[in-house]
């Protein structure tokens, strides 16, 4: 199958023109996308992800967007197994299918594979979480490097999600995180092309500004409030939301809040354009109007 079946994949950080550039390569060879965005999974979190509209979804077919609930269990070693699943099932129709998202590891983990951890306890979990909402981020930096310095090291050490998540491997198992992490690739029933969208930096920043700007119009503000009494859960604990969590318990003014989303959005993208501009096989794509294929 890999010799005719081709998944192109586009990359880069939020507000790049991912979506835009995705939807006209779908129409072009009149395929299908398969969201990469871990954000845009949730049925809950709307205004906050900057889901594609729901007349970009017309146009195009979309698959991993509002997929789950942010209460229901969820990793990315299940989107490897979904994305499979998806994928052998859409090259049946089509020879070109197109996927789109700022989550590096979950492309990584549709490309390669991922490694196997053992499972751990929803009580783990939970118990991190509340060490982090009570304690924060230095806490819980302040664990994984007294346990696995080795992954500290490398681990993006401002996204709770990934500390808590090698945390709770060690609290398991008694073993660093690190020791589970081989790092052997899986070979794949297609071929892919990976590109990823690196637009100048003050021309990104803008757009991220914009954004957020719009987001607020349209109503983020009501979006979170509805979701303040969930906002111990994983899916919460991202940009956007964790800000105004703070507004609605009084630890930021309105405005704060939003100066804090959009330096914090502009963080998370550097950190993204870190990701793809380190990562193998992915080709930087500077002008998103250009077709390459």
């Amino acid at each position: 199958m890999a010799e005719n079946k081709i998944l192109i994949c586009i990359g880069g950080p939020t507000a790049s023109g991912k979506t835009a550039l995705a939807i006209k390569l779908a129409e072009k060879y009149r395929s299908e996308i398969i969201s990469v965005d871990s954000r845009q999974f949730y049925k809950e979190m709307n205004i906050g992800t900057a889901k594609p509209t729901q007349e970009e979804q017309n146009r195009v077919p979309h698959h991993f967007i509002d997929h789950i609930s942010i209460h229901d269990p969820y990793d990315i070693g299940l989107f490897e197994k979904e994305s499979m699943t998806l994928l052998e099932d859409r090259f049946k129709h089509h020879d070109i299918l197109i996927a789109v998202g700022g989550s590096g590891l979950y492309f990584k983990a549709m490309l390669e594979g991922i490694d196997s951890f053992p499972p751990v306890s929803p009580e783990i979990i939970t118990q991190l979480q509340k060490e982090y909402l009570e304690k924060g981020l230095d806490y819980l930096k302040g664990q994984l490097q007294q346990v696995d310095p080795n992954y500290f090291q490398i681990v993006d050490q401002n996204n709770p999600v990934r500390l808590i998540r090698a945390i709770s491997i060690f609290r398991e198992t008694g073993n660093p995180f690190s020791n589970y992490r081989t790092g052997k690739k899986v070979d794949r029933f297609f071929d892919s092309h990976c590109f990823y969208l690196s637009p100048p930096r003050a021309i990104l920043y803008e757009k991220i500004n914009d954004r957020v700007d719009k987001m607020i119009q349209d109503g983020l503000i009501d979006e979170v409030h509805t979701l303040q009494g969930f906002k111990g859960l994983k899916a919460l604990q991202t940009v956007g939301y964790t800000e105004l969590f703070k507004y609605f318990s009084n630890e930021y003014e309105i405005k704060e809040a939003i100066l804090k989303i959009k330096q914090n959005t502009r963080q998370y993208a550097k950190r993204q354009l870190t990701w793809f501009n380190n990562a193998e096989k992915w080709t930087k794509w500077e002008d998103s109007n250009t077709i390459l294929f």
